[in-house]
């Protein structure tokens, strides 16, 4: 099986996740390869399914309050709670038909901690699971984020690895629920700039071997500007 690794630049996340939903019923039909979206969004919070009744108890900021700062604010049906993304962060949505032998939602997200930590050792940095929580980690804080969706077994949404991300913006949250714990960047970590491409090849080389994929040979690069506007919808309050 093949692993399509598409590269789409800067996108917002409304048109990101209509183009996520759609690649995700023709992986289901077959119609698609297999495939891993990597990315930068524009500055956004988004809520996922474990952030509340009304999905507000971890935000610092109101929604007007973030509007005002640029920030983007979305509910998302991907698993965990509240989390930011935005430019100089890789963002990675493995849409992924989970065949027989492979239909074990935690093994996938092992799986993607796994990608995760091996591209940050390709870097020098010695990240970890933690106990009881997901993503992966740099001591007390956490350098990458998971939350994923199976419906009818094929995967969407995914993960997020602080690459040059203004970590500033993570003080508008608490970051995934979870309080006590700090964010970091590999470039925090390093303290010298990384490039964002480079960082996708090894996500995108990691992510095929991990989910026993054959990578295609070549990343294809798709610009997110010429993505039609989605239909998600912003909150306000």
């Amino acid at each position: 099986m093949k692993l399509h690794a598409v590269r789409m630049g800067r996108i917002g996340y409304a048109p990101m996740l209509a183009l996520q939903e759609a690649r995700h019923a023709a992986v289901l039909a077959d119609t698609e390869p297999d495939t891993l979206f990597l990315l930068e969004h524009d500055p956004v919070v988004t809520l996922g399914k474990n952030s509340g009744l009304d999905g507000f108890d971890n935000l610092r900021r109101t929604p007007q309050e973030l509007a005002a700062m640029g920030i983007e604010l979305h509910r998302s049906s991907r698993g965990g709670d509240v989390t930011y993304h935005g430019p100089g962060q890789v963002v990675g949505y493995p849409i992924v038909k989970l065949r027989d032998g492979e239909k074990d939602i935690r093994r996938f997200i092992w799986n993607l901690e796994e990608a995760l930590i091996a591209t940050c050792a390709d870097y020098g940095v010695d990240a970890t699971r933690v106990e009881g929580l997901r993503g992966v980690w740099v001591g007390n804080d956490k350098v990458a984020a998971i939350g994923v969706r199976v419906a009818r077994w094929t995967t969407m949404h995914g993960f997020a690895l602080n690459v040059g991300t203004n970590l500033a913006h993570f003080e508008t949250i608490v970051p995934c629920g979870i309080h006590g714990r700090g964010v970091t960047s590999l470039e925090a970590l390093l303290d010298r700039k990384v490039a964002l491409a480079e960082v996708e090849e090894h996500l995108a080389r990691h992510c095929a071997r991990v989910l026993d994929r054959d990578l295609c040979p070549d990343i294809t690069t798709m610009e997110g500007s010429s993505i039609p506007r989605g239909s998600a919808d912003g909150l306000t309050r």
